[in-house]
């Protein structure tokens, strides 16, 4: 089975595990829009990092797991709408290429690697611990 892994946000990334082995860790593609030169995600990128891994052993199961998140304390309006077009964008393009999704609360996993109530470095430091190679 091959698991792509996805953190949405624009500073997320993608993940491809087989086997609970790490294959591949990409930043999120993204692509500079608008006036204001605001990021966002580029899905076209992200289409061609998904099919690129799905394509390698056709045979294979492949299932994607997405953090679902929601807006933060203190978290602008506009920040937020960027948040949920980037969600939206990913979930269109699993949708489109006929990929099982599942939604992961940030409470569930930090709670399974007992991670409840630390920063992004100790999540940081628990993959270093699982995958050293990474």
């Amino acid at each position: 089975m091959i698991i792509i892994g996805i953190d949405p946000g624009i500073t997320g990334a993608i993940s491809v595990l087989e086997n609970k082995k790490v294959i591949e860790v990409y930043d999120t593609p993204t692509m500079i829009d608008g006036k204001k030169n605001k990021r966002q995600v580029n899905g076209a990128q992200v289409t061609n990092i998904i099919k690129e891994n799905l394509n390698k052993d056709k045979d294979k199961e492949v299932v994607v797991v997405v953090e679902h998140v929601n807006a933060m304390p203190g978290q602008g309006v506009t920040s937020m709408f960027n948040f949920g077009q980037s969600f939206g964008v990913i979930k269109g393009i699993c949708s489109a290429l006929s990929l099982p999704i599942y939604f992961v609360r940030p409470a569930k996993w930090k709670k399974h690697f007992n991670l409840i109530k630390t920063n992004k470095d100790a999540s940081r430091t628990k993959v270093i611990q699982i995958y050293p190679g990474v």
